[in-house]
């Protein structure tokens, strides 16, 4: 089922869309520049703050699955606007906190709804734009929002902490969540759920949702408690068996939370494990490169984002024009091998950065490898996690590859914080303490570009083109004749 919207209407309910899903990236990353003055007013230890983003983590990755499926379930729409409404409450609630508990407390309920509006808002684009081009086009904004929404919290967190308070952090989200509501009311029909007649599958959403967030506790903590600790290999067990019980579920319910069939589907399953190599390449990238230049070079929080703001210029260019153009031409594979491939040499370029590097010489290289491979290479990673899948399943894809990237950069993060730790720790008896630290962070680089080399290698053999929004078919088995025998744009059409 597709939306009955047309011409201008469906692309300013894009930006609508994509405004929500800005609101929600920001917040990953906005917060962190803003924590040492949260833990100077509300009285924060080192150990307790770090609850302030976990909190948020641990419902937002536990919850993505279960958020799509109840949007195909109950309507794309209602649920983005209970998840909108849901977020900007917790936002107000966030922003006029004044104990550690009440800030606690909203942050998770933020995390909830960000996963809903994350997960349904994906299939709600997929569903407004259902021409090839159009939507390679509608899915490259997207791409934009989410690939540098995260530098732009940077910036803007620094500015409101320096400018106003952290409270405003927070606040920020109320005049844009409100405008949202209100421009999806009047832009989006009201849908039905695709999924007619299905029940939700309680059993294994309580299941899959439980062993996510254990997971995510497990990993966000495992610096913290030890990798090797009872306690995070007790809880990543825990996850594990929770994660058997609920294959188990949906192999013998009617109506499975997730089907199993859609693991088989090669697209869906090559996107999702390129999807957690990408994203921990991506942390690596966004992450250890801003400690990098506040520890390393001496930047304040303003000028971190500052430094990220080439990267995002270059992925708007990409991500709003150019991506969609070589989808089309190219397909594919191509293109998300060859961005890949870029990324690895942007984060090659940070593994070699020096103590006292300059930006022109050792940060603005790597930055604009890493805006033209992130620009080039999310547009095809979405729309080939989508390509293969009935839209009755759309939000279910969507949650599903949100999850692979929420839990491939958690996990990737720890580890490549791990191991740069363990490379400062080792350095620290010979050199001094700057140069220590960013002999860690160079290891930390060097893996992150392994991970996106491999995701670049697996994305260009593994996946085939597919069918958007629809399920396997006979145009489908012909596909990969169609993409090796000509370039032309019907045919490149045809392949995606």
């Amino acid at each position: 089922m597709t939306h009955s919207l047309h011409g201008k209407q469906r692309w300013l309910a894009l930006i609508v869309l994509c405004l929500g899903v800005l609101m929600i990236v920001l917040d990953t990353t906005i917060v962190n520049v803003a924590l040492p003055s949260i833990a100077a007013d509300l009285g924060f230890s080192e150990t307790s703050l770090v609850w302030v983003v976990n909190a948020y983590m641990l419902t937002f990755g536990g919850c993505l699955l279960l958020g799509g499926r109840l949007g195909d379930l109950y309507g794309h729409r209602r649920l983005f606007l209970g998840g909108i409404t849901l977020f900007t409450l917790a936002s107000l609630a966030c922003g006029l906190a004044n104990t550690q508990i009440l800030l606690i407390a909203a942050r998770a309920v933020q995390g909830l709804g960000g996963a809903i509006v994350s997960a349904v808002s994906l299939s709600l684009i997929m569903n407004l734009f259902t021409e090839p081009g159009e939507r390679a086009k509608a899915m490259g904004v997207y791409g934009f929002v989410c690939a540098g929404g995260g530098s732009i919290g940077v910036l803007l967190g620094g500015l409101l902490t320096n400018l106003l308070s952290w409270h405003w952090i927070f606040l920020v989200n109320l005049p844009i969540g409100i405008a949202v509501y209100a421009l999806c009311l009047a832009l989006l029909p009201a849908a039905r759920g695709h999924a007619h007649g299905e029940r939700l599958d309680v059993a294994g959403a309580l299941s899959v949702t439980a062993s996510l967030m254990l997971a995510v506790y497990a990993v966000v903590n495992g610096n913290e408690a030890g990798w090797t600790s009872l306690q995070t290999l007790g809880l990543l067990a825990a996850a594990l068996g929770l994660l058997a019980l609920f294959l188990l579920i949906e192999a013998r319910v009617a109506h499975p939370l997730m089907p199993l069939g859609l693991l088989r589907l090669r697209n869906v399953a090559t996107a999702n494990v390129v999807g957690v190599l990408w994203a921990a390449a991506m942390f690596a990238w966004f992450f250890i490169s801003a400690l990098y230049l506040q520890r390393v070079l001496g930047y304040r929080p303003l000028q971190v984002g500052l430094a990220f703001l080439p990267a995002n210029l270059i992925m708007a260019f990409f991500s709003l024009g150019l991506s969609a153009r070589v989808v089309m031409r190219f397909g594919l594979r191509r293109p998300l091998a060859a961005g890949l491939l870029l990324a690895a040499c942007g984060l090659a370029l940070f593994a070699r950065a020096p103590v006292d590097g300059s930006f022109v010489a050792d940060v603005l290289p790597g930055m604009i490898l890493l805006g033209c491979g992130a620009g080039i290479a999310f547009n095809p990673l979405l729309l080939a996690a989508m390509s293969d899948v009935d839209p009755g399943d759309s939000g279910l894809a969507s949650g599903i590859v949100n999850t692979s990237f929420m839990m491939g950069g958690a996990l990737g993060l720890a580890v490549l914080a791990s191991l740069a730790a363990a490379r400062s720790e080792a350095m620290a008896a010979t050199t001094d303490a700057v140069a220590a630290l960013n002999s860690g962070y160079h290891v930390a680089f060097l893996f992150g570009a392994i991970f996106a080399v491999v995701a670049g290698v697996l994305g260009g053999l593994m996946l085939r083109p597919g069918v958007a929004g629809g399920a396997m078919s006979a145009r489908e088995e012909t596909s990969d004749a169609v993409e090796s025998g000509s370039t032309s744009n019907s045919s490149a059409t045809e392949n995606y």
